[in-house]
């Protein structure tokens, strides 16, 4: 994701106090302040005396974008016709029928079947192929994203037919759209006899729940230790960053607490009813981790209740609240700041505009603080001590306890020439779906097992040709160490998304944990207690 699409994530990501959007403030200002009289007699100038006839609700909107924008980067205005769509991920469900889908060679193909959704229940499956809707042919050059969701998308109760073409049968299934759960925890498993993995992607209602489910799974296979995944969690709501924070400190704790101007200081402590007070635990964090992410990783940090290892995180410290406009839009207002319980606000300047602050990650990147913790540099003034007494920073997000640095050789100009053609998602779907009843890979076991025997380096290797991919093979001579690493790197990926398009998301992260430093990192730290 780049830095203009995940700047975009985090602002519909926001943080409400529990009950908060109940409460509306009395909108009545002492006085009318010369910026408000402009801008009303300005609506009325152009209203009176303007040409043409104007728009003036499109106006009336422009202004409250021009308003929001000049206050910080995360208070944002939502039109109403996008209200529902940004606060799904939030809710923790959507109304749908229940799958994802990726369009391969003009054709919507079932990724996956959503649990406990409407698709599951009339006996949808992986590698599915989506011929109408409702009729109307859903193939051809016409078919994208917009086109599929405007079509199986709709209110609870309705009913759309689809046209199903199952390893060359037809069949038609009538699926009646119903509420759709979005999970928070994409995975989790034991990643060895003692120590658990939990991937936690959002902070929505839902979100407490599914980690204790995972959690006591978990603990039945023998968890003592746990490690937490939030890299690229953008964050989601405060009281469910309080209550995963919650499981893992001791009653009366502080965890977090909010201020603003006009918001009084408000402490969210421990109420010592967490389900894993004790347990070694290490928390993974990046440059993606935002917001809920770094009010959990900052108070298990602040309490040296464990380790935070990966890289420093986003740096969002600042709290939304959703305010209901007349018309059924939204604007989503910065009310206050939050800060870690050894008073760290961890929010990173924006003083000098938007596009510096979009800039960061790139600027991060140019200092090599991706790759080199002795790039990072936080002045005394920002210094802070943990309940041990070990120091650490505010202003500009987690720095985390071990540093991991991002692996810049794994991606070679070959490796992103199959990427940008989409090659690494449509050959392993490809391929899955017209092996998907071999016994070989009826298991993910047995698919490991005879993985070698597919061969799929090779046949990737010449469809990749097929397409008009060819390798540089004189700049490969020259980096000689960055092309086997990243060699290894794609055929790693590759059985991965095969595992993922036969068996699910959850099989990507076991095949992938190989290659990943971070959780390597954190794997050593929890088996070193």
């Amino acid at each position: 994701m780049n830095n203009k699409m995940l700047l975009l994530a985090l602002a519909s990501l926001v943080f409400i106090a529990p009950d908060a959007s109940k409460a509306q403030p009395t909108l009545r200002p002492d006085t009318i302040t010369p910026g408000q009289m402009k801008v009303d007699e300005v609506m009325h100038l152009i209203d009176g005396y303007y040409t043409d006839q104007p728009d003036m609700d499109k106006m009336g909107e422009e202004a409250v974008k021009a308003m929001l924008k000049a206050l910080d980067p995360h208070s944002v205005y939502i039109a109403a016709k996008d209200v529902e769509r940004a606060n799904e991920g939030l809710q923790g469900n959507f109304e749908g029928v229940g799958i994802s889908f990726q369009i391969v060679s003009d054709t919507i193909v079932v990724q996956s079947v959503i649990d406990g959704g409407p698709s599951e229940k009339v006996g949808l499956q992986v590698g599915d192929k989506l011929l109408t809707i409702d009729g109307e042919a859903a193939t051809g050059d016409s078919v994208n994203n917009n086109f599929v969701f405007k079509r199986l998308r709709g209110k609870k109760g309705t009913t759309v037919s689809l046209g199903i073409l199952r390893q060359g049968t037809t069949y038609t299934f009538d699926i009646v759209r119903d509420k759709v759960p979005i999970y928070s925890v994409d995975t989790y498993f034991m990643a060895d006899d003692t120590i658990g993995y939990i991937r936690l992607i959002r902070f929505a209602r839902t979100s407490i729940d599914e980690f204790r489910k995972a959690l006591k799974s978990l603990e039945k296979q023998g968890m003592k230790a746990l490690m937490l995944d939030l890299r690229g969690n953008t964050g989601g709501y405060l009281d469910i960053a309080y209550g995963l924070a919650n499981e893992f400190l001791d009653r009366g704790q502080l965890v977090v607490y909010q201020e603003g101007r006009r918001t009084p200081r408000q402490n969210f402590h421990a109420n010592g009813r967490g389900r894993f007070r004790t347990g070694r635990l290490v928390v993974l964090v990046d440059e993606g981790s935002a917001s809920a992410s770094e009010i959990v990783s900052g108070a298990v940090q602040d309490w040296d209740r464990g380790l935070v290892v990966g890289r420093r995180t986003f740096g969002k410290g600042l709290v939304q609240r959703m305010f209901p406009l007349s018309d059924g839009g939204q604007v989503r207002l910065t009310t206050a700041r939050y800060y870690t319980p050894s008073g760290r606000c961890i929010q990173r300047p924006y003083d000098e505009g938007s596009d510096a602050y979009r800039d960061e990650f790139s600027q991060r990147y140019k200092r090599g603080e991706m790759v080199n913790a002795d790039s990072i540099h936080f002045p005394d003034s920002l210094k802070y001590k943990t309940a041990s007494g070990r120091t650490v920073y505010g202003g500009g997000g987690v720095m985390p306890d071990v540093f991991v640095p991002m692996d810049t050789m794994r991606l070679s100009d070959y490796f992103i020439s199959l990427r940008g053609k989409g090659l690494l998602n449509t050959f392993p779907m490809q391929w899955a779906d017209s092996h998907r009843g071999r016994a070989e890979v009826k298991t993910f076991d047995l698919f490991l097992q005879h993985y070698d025997s597919f061969g799929l380096d090779s046949l990737l290797a010449a469809h990749a040709i097929e397409r008009g991919i060819v390798r540089d093979t004189e700049k490969e001579a020259r980096e000689p160490e960055r092309t086997a690493h990243s060699d290894r790197y794609l055929a790693l990926m590759l059985k991965a998304q095969v595992a993922k398009d036969l068996f699910g998301i959850e099989y990507y992260y076991k095949v992938m944990k190989d290659f990943d430093e971070g959780y390597q990192v954190g794997l050593e730290m929890l088996r070193k207690k």
